[in-house]
């Protein structure tokens, strides 16, 4: 599975941004899709993810200002973040966890990230 990350930039605090990630899939079926971060000196941490029924889920920091989305037809995941605050700066990184087909072990897979700077 390849993930194509494309959106990210410079806003001011307050603004939004929209992410987008286009997954390539020849023979996976994918499961769940999400983002990730990791700022500067931290550990990369779960932004949000959705998974096969539309079922999303939101890190407390994010919960009520970002809002995930997918088109499981186009296979991409959107990321619409709102209320955007210096400390959502960081890189954003597309995620997929995946299956071969026929094979049922779960494989995880990452875009290339792309930087959100978020000035105060």
């Amino acid at each position: 599975v390849q993930l194509q990350a494309s959106g990210g930039g410079l806003v001011q605090a307050g603004g939004s941004l929209r992410l987008s990630c286009a997954a390539s899939r020849i023979g996976f079926t994918i499961r769940d899709m999400g983002w990730y971060r990791q700022a500067p000196g931290k550990q990369r941490e779960l932004v949000a993810d959705i998974n096969g029924a539309g079922i999303p889920k939101y890190s407390e920091s994010v919960e009520g200002r970002f809002t995930i989305s997918r088109d499981y037809a186009e296979n991409t995941v959107n990321l619409q973040m709102s209320s955007l605050k210096p400390e959502d700066t960081a890189v954003y990184y597309c995620n997929a966890r995946a299956t071969r087909w026929g094979r049922s072990n779960v494989s995880t897979f990452w875009g290339q990230g792309t930087l959100v700077t978020v000035s105060s």
